[in-house]
């Protein structure tokens, strides 16, 4: 049975200021939870509707009902297992190879499913502004369906880097070069702005390759792409090329 001091723990880590007191986090669903549980990533303690995982020792899980989980979980539509899990230390940024970067990304889904994109296309590597949400909150987590577990994600003074850096920054905005008539290379840093307001401009400034998504289409009236769908088309075309 679950006791009310992990209730609680669990409650409170739904708040980023906790979780990142505490260096731990919420993880929801069979498939995410497995994805953790075959990687570094250490338990600290799982919660199940029934038997879900014979990996895990006893002293570890425990059994649930849907009403008790439905109440402690961080989603909407409640899955039938959580688990807590360590934050792992922190890698070195290591300034080689294809990397993304994100200012201020706000939305949890677009956030998961970037990093999906990132382990997908083998970017193992993602670099985010302090403004950008937090890696470990649950929605992230859940929308990354185990690909964290994969993908080193740096929150650094994304100004401050990029000004820094040897590798060549790309930008992506509506008024770049075509990205499919550009010859791209295999190294080099990919800034995704904003939902909403794009690439600051204090980025835009050090972003010296501008890049767009060309509209097809006869009216072209549609303004702009999410912002998770518009970086599976550059990561394409950077691994095509």
């Amino acid at each position: 049975m679950v006791s009310k001091n992990q209730i609680k723990l669990i409650t409170g880590l739904q708040q980023k200021k906790y979780r990142h007191e505490q260096e731990l986090f919420l993880a929801e669903g069979v498939k995410v939870i497995r994805e953790l549980l075959q990687s570094d990533f250490e338990l600290e303690f799982l919660c199940q509707t029934e038997a879900l995982f014979d990996e895990v020792p006893d002293s570890k899980k425990y059994i649930v009902t849907e009403s008790e989980l439905k109440k402690i979980s961080a989603l909407s539509a409640a899955n039938n297992c959580l688990a807590v899990f360590k934050m792992p230390q922190p890698k070195p940024l290591v300034s080689n190879g294809l990397i993304v970067a994100l200012d201020d990304i706000r939305d949890p889904g677009n956030m998961g499913t970037i990093i999906r994109l990132c382990d997908w296309f083998g970017i193992g590597q993602l670099i985010c502004s302090t403004e950008t949400v937090d890696v470990y909150n649950p929605k992230v987590v859940q929308a990354t369906m185990g690909s964290i577990s994969r993908v080193s994600v740096h929150y650094i003074n994304l100004e401050k880097y990029l000004s820094e850096t040897n590798l060549s920054v790309f930008g992506t905005f509506m008024d770049g070069k075509n990205i499919y008539s550009e010859t791209l290379p295999k190294e080099g840093i990919i800034v995704m702005g904003n939902e909403a307001n794009g690439i600051s401009a204090t980025i835009e400034k050090i972003a010296s390759n501008r890049l767009s998504i060309p509209r097809f289409g006869n009216l072209k009236q549609a303004e702009s792409l999410n912002v998770a769908t518009a970086t599976a088309i550059i990561l394409s075309e950077f691994r095509r090329n």
